[in-house]
Order: C-alpha cells, then sequence, then structure tokens
C-alpha cells in the first residue's frame, strides 16, 4: 500500500507543470494574464489597499486623483522597466512604503489631497519599475503590463469609492484597523527580508 502512494506522488511529481514565479500565464492572453499578476502578488496588492485605504479616507478628491495617478504612475514606470533591461527589484524599499502606508491608514493621517495623490503616484511608480523589469525577464510585453494597471486601476475605483461613502464612526476605525494590519505585515515582511540578507 505505501509503494503504490509513493508510485502516485511521484508519478505526480514527474508530470508536473512548470510554475512561473512573477507571471501568471492563464491562457487567456497577455492582458488578462497581466491583471492576475497584480491579483496574485500580495504585496502589490496590499500596498494599492492601502494607499487606496488612505485615499478614500482623505475624502472625493484624493480618491478621484489616486485612481487617476496610481494605474497611470504604475504603466508608465512599467513601460520604463519593461524597456530599461535593468533590474528593478527594491524590496527593501517597497516594504517600507507599505509599512509607511499602513501607518497613515491607521492614524487616519489628515494629508492633504495632493500629497495622498503624490504618495499614490510614488507607489505607483516603485511597483510599477519592479513589475516591468519582471515581465521584461519572462519576454512578456507592454499588453501584460497594461493588463496590471488595468487591474490597479479598477481596484483603486473600488477601494476609494467604498471607503468615501463610509459615513458611521465605526466603519472608519474598520477601515483604520486594517490599515494596521498592513502595518504588520509590513514589519513582518521587513523581520522576513532581514532573515533572508
Amino acid at each position: 500500500m505505501r509503494l503504490r502512494g509513493l508510485a502516485v506522488v511521484v508519478s505526480l511529481l514527474l508530470f508536473a507543470p512548470t510554475a512561473s514565479a512573477h507571471l501568471v500565464t492563464s491562457g487567456l492572453g497577455p492582458f488578462y494574464d497581466g491583471a492576475l499578476h497584480l491579483l496574485l502578488s500580495p504585496a502589490d496588492l496590499l500596498g494599492l489597499l492601502a494607499v487606496t485605504l488612505l485615499a478614500g479616507l482623505r475624502g472625493p478628491q484624493a480618491g478621484r486623483w489616486t485612481v487617476l495617478i496610481l494605474p497611470g504612475a504604475w504603466f508608465v514606470a512599467g513601460l520604463i522597466g519593461l524597456h530599461a533591461g535593468i533590474g528593478f527589484d527594491l524590496p527593501w524599499l517597497s516594504v517600507a512604503f507599505l509599512l509607511v502606508l499602513g501607518i497613515l491608514v491607521a492614524l487616519d493621517a489628515k494629508l492633504p489631497a495632493v500629497a495622498v495623490a503624490a504618495l499614490a503616484g510614488v507607489f505607483g511608480a516603485l511597483q510599477g519599475l519592479a513589475n516591468g523589469a519582471a515581465l521584461a525577464e519572462l519576454g512578456a510585453g507592454s499588453t501584460a503590463m497594461l493588463g496590471i494597471a488595468g487591474s490597479a486601476f479598477v481596484l483603486a475605483l473600488l477601494v476609494c469609492a467604498a471607503v468615501v461613502s463610509l459615513r458611521p464612526a465605526w466603519t472608519r476605525i474598520a477601515v483604520r484597523a486594517v490599515g494596521s494590519w498592513v502595518a504588520a505585515v509590513g514589519l513582518l515582511m521587513f523581520g522576513w527580508l532581514s532573515q533572508t540578507a
């Protein structure tokens, strides 16, 4: 019985498909592969969540500017990373930015809309450079980058709109609690990076 189980495990390992670390191939084309990449990248997704929560807490104007600037910066910087031929993997900077964004949400920092939009632009540019460089290594093109930016736009729009519409005080506290969890994840990622360095 054990020999048969071992034979099944070995055969499953021998015929397993290859795995890609940065780009998910869905079979639906490069645009949707890029869209899925964002949805399956926890660090990118958490940062996007944090910056859009912050924008939503700061009101409609900050939300509108963030929804436009974040995916635009992500796409333009992604194209730069895609065509530069240089690896832009900056894990320490990305994690630091995630931590700062989480803290700002948790504190409900009273930033002006311009400052929130600038933070969104810097975050989008950092992630875009990293994503573009990763796509270049895999031989993917600008269509995949457009998929990532499109997903960022849709998610930013949904989160900002949901948070701006919150009226009861307890809902804003719940958003701030999510920010504290993002900050906690940032701290955990710092610890993990320091152990792997």
